[in-house]
């Protein structure tokens, strides 16, 4: 049987990951982009080399036209959605909570947070056994700093993981009964390039120290937690968090 996933923001790290390796376990696989076409593309040529379909579609999560199409196009070339990776998250310049304004808080939530629903619901329109649908699976990548808080540098970032956390418990319990399981995962600290967008490339060496494991960890260790939540090895679990962070 032909399975079919969506990862969002996979051309690069935790996603980019994820989508390779749901390639080489058979899955087609829509690699969602915003910007760098290039890296899509070529993750698109490596899941196709190891013999599995892809495609790469450019959405803004954030735009509710954009996840509509996101949806659509990928049923229309890979032929429907079996499971679905909320991956795709930003994050702003390290600050304190007094030099935050609105149009940062704006830009963070709309991708962390409304990405999130926006393409849950679609999802759920598509694979709930309520509409027809033959039942599905959604991990949404959140954030140890949903735990932590992040203060001094990403309140805002931590709290719309926190959010996305809510709508994993949610969400779970909603949809249960429709043949859809929703799970998440908590990234702790991971060696990807998203740490320069906060000004610290080499935030993940900083810390290292202070983990229990005594290293940052790879994109690869968090996708296999997600493809593992999205097989059948994980048909008993909803509504759960598995915390990938070395201990911490």
């Amino acid at each position: 049987m032909n399975r079919v996933i969506i990862v969002t923001g996979a051309s690069r790290g935790i996603g980019a990951a994820t989508a390779r390796l749901a390639g080489s376990k058979g899955y087609s696989v829509c690699v969602n982009y915003l910007h760098n076409e290039a890296a899509a593309r070529e993750i698109v040529r490596e899941i196709e080399k190891a013999g599995s379909s892809a495609i790469q579609v450019s959405a803004d999560v954030s735009s509710e036209p954009d996840v509509k199409r996101l949806f659509h196009t990928t049923r229309e070339r890979l032929g429907g959605v079996d499971a679905l990776v909320n991956n795709a998250a930003i994050l702003e310049h390290q600050t304190r909570l007094e030099d935050l304004d609105a149009s940062r808080l704006s830009r963070v939530f709309a991708t962390n947070v409304f990405g999130s629903f926006l393409c849950s619901r679609e999802a759920v329109r598509r694979m709930s056994t309520k509409h027809g649908g033959q039942g599905g699976a959604i991990v949404n990548v959140s954030s140890g700093a949903a735990r932590s808080g992040s203060p001094d540098e990403y309140i805002d970032y931590a709290a719309s993981k926190g959010a996305v956390d809510t709508l994993t418990v949610g969400l779970a319990r909603e949809v249960a009964r429709e043949g859809i399981r929703v799970n998440a995962v908590r990234p702790g600290f991971i060696y990807t390039d998203m740490h320069a967008s906060g000004g610290e490339p080499d935030r993940v060496d900083r810390i290292a120290p202070s983990i229990p494991l005594g290293r940052g960890g790879q994109s690869i260790e968090v996708a296999r937690a997600i493809l593992w939540l999205l097989s059948d090895e994980a048909s008993y679990t909803t509504g759960s968090f598995i915390d990938v962070s070395g201990g911490r």
